[in-house]
């Protein structure tokens, strides 16, 4: 018996979200987009019972929270992350074809869409029990433990944090199948947004913890000193401190690339085989993978960090100095701070005296930073394009099957594909390397809020995607023939 017969009773019977019949009309699509980013906002502001009202617990995916959505304290603790560590297990397992799925079977797909859902319930268990009964990530409130006791309060905070785990998996599921492009995509730009937005406009009662704005406005009106611009001090702080000028100019500066990057493109043209005067075109952007599998690398390495936080919390001093040495949570020597992404101008600018390491060992991990992200984003694009039926055999097949055909060449899926791989391997690679240099150089410099610098690119790819997808569907809602093109969609 193979293994795809003992597990399809499991695999088939895991609650999911019903496929819509039909067309559904763009306002209703909108509206379950727009209802789900309600929910998600409301489930990101409902706190965990259990936990201290001063909570202390040190947000473990700071670094990596605008990426992975969710919130630190509340029900949506763990974010979209089981999702991301299950496709990237899933990735990797069908990469090497070791799954022996067809995705083109109907049948394969209800099973490789239940072991998706298998494997995101197991990441989110393996992900929330060590926030909670190790380290301290999640701390117990001491009055409830002396009231209801400690393994009690623990486990009650364990179960909020799987059933938001569960929620977000069945959100993304709805505007999936119900709404407009993904809930992931959703998500993400939701949380760069509100950390964009507070970056600009919060006002603090410190004036450290204030926005860009209220800070300038405080300065030109006198309540905030600021040095002499005619000084390196100054040059300092208007770059790099109250000013934030270096990181609005990155800010900027990848909107405007990541925008320009979504418009290169090669157009194959198309014609219908059967309508006279039917054309079209097929677009191979220099971002053909999107922006999606930069989640996936840094996945691996928030994992890599969540290890390294484990062993240091269980361990301590008794962890060897070679795998890292803690200090307030973060590795400050040893390998794990070798594979700790770069997140400020400050980590790597040690001529500015706040970085305590020797200037070798912080270009070293900048050269690791780099390496990983360009070939990482090389390799996830390439792994994206496969598995998602984006390569030249699969985008063949589906010119093939919309009645579409490629002017000049015979009509033959194989001859459709040949042509296609002169351009799409290409592309995909580059573009995936481009991206992952961009997201380094932009956790280099900063950016506004300090939003990682991939979170950034995602948000803006995203928001660019999303936005053709909606003309997409309106274009689609006037010339419901064009639905044949995009899969009946």
């Amino acid at each position: 018996m193979s293994w795809k017969e003992a597990a399809e009773p499991v695999l088939t019977r895991m609650p999911g979200v019903t496929r819509p019949e039909g067309h559904i009309p763009f306002k209703r699509k909108m509206t379950w987009t727009l209802g789900v980013l309600v929910v998600y906002f409301f489930l990101t502001n409902v706190y965990l019972w259990g936990l201290p009202e001063a909570q202390a617990g040190q947000d473990i995916f700071g670094q990596f929270r605008s990426i992975l959505a969710g919130s630190q304290g509340t029900i949506l603790q763990v974010g979209i992350g089981p999702i991301v560590t299950a496709s990237i297990v899933l990735q990797l397992l069908g990469g090497a074809g070791l799954l022996g799925l067809d995705t083109n079977d109907p049948r394969d797909q209800v099973l490789y869409q239940g072991l998706q859902k298998l494997l995101v319930i197991v990441m989110v268990v393996l992900t929330a029990f060590p926030m909670v009964f190790l380290g301290g990530f999640l701390p117990v409130s001491p009055e409830l433990a002396a009231v209801y006791g400690q393994t009690t309060v623990q486990m009650l905070i364990f179960a909020q944090v799987f059933m938001g785990g569960v929620f977000i998996l069945f959100l993304d599921e709805i505007v999936s199948k119900w709404g407009v492009g993904s809930g992931i995509g959703l998500f993400i730009i939701a949380g760069v947004s509100q950390r964009l937005l507070g970056g600009l406009f919060a006002w603090g009662g410190l004036p450290g913890d204030a926005g860009i704005i209220p800070t300038w406005i405080s300065i030109l009106l006198g309540n905030q000193q600021f040095p002499s611009l005619l000084t390196s001090e100054g040059l300092q702080e208007l770059f790099l401190g109250q000013g934030a000028l270096l990181a609005i100019i990155t800010t900027l500066v990848i909107f405007a690339v990541v925008v320009y990057a979504e418009s290169v493109r090669v157009e194959i043209p198309l014609s219908h085989a059967r309508v006279k005067g039917a054309r079209g075109r097929f677009p191979v952007k220099l971002i053909y993978a999107s922006v999606l599998p930069m989640i996936l690398v840094r996945a691996v390495q928030m994992n890599v960090q969540f290890l390294g936080r484990i062993l240091d919390s269980q361990l301590g001093g008794a962890m060897p100095a070679w795998l890292g040495v803690y200090s307030n949570g973060q590795p400050q020597s040893g390998l794990f701070y070798y594979l700790n992404p770069i997140q400020q101008p400050a980590e790597w600018m040690w001529w500015l005296g706040q970085a305590a390491q020797a200037p070798w060992q912080i270009m070293l991990r900048v050269g690791i930073d780099l390496t990983v992200m360009v070939v990482g984003g090389a390799v996830f694009a390439i792994f994206w394009v496969e598995t998602t039926d984006m390569g030249p055999e699969a985008t063949a097949r589906q010119i093939q099957n919309s009645g579409m055909q490629i002017p000049g060449f015979r009509q033959n899926v194989g001859v459709y594909e040949k042509v296609l791989e002169r351009y799409i391997p290409q592309v995909t690679v580059i573009g995936g390397a481009l991206v992952g240099l961009l997201a380094v150089m932009a956790n280099m410099l900063g950016t506004i809020g300090a939003v990682s610098g991939t979170g950034l690119l995602l948000a803006v790819s995203i928001t660019y995607k999303l936005y053709e997808e909606i003309a997409e569907e309106q274009m689609m809602e006037m010339h419901p023939m064009m639905r044949e093109m995009f899969g009946g969609r």
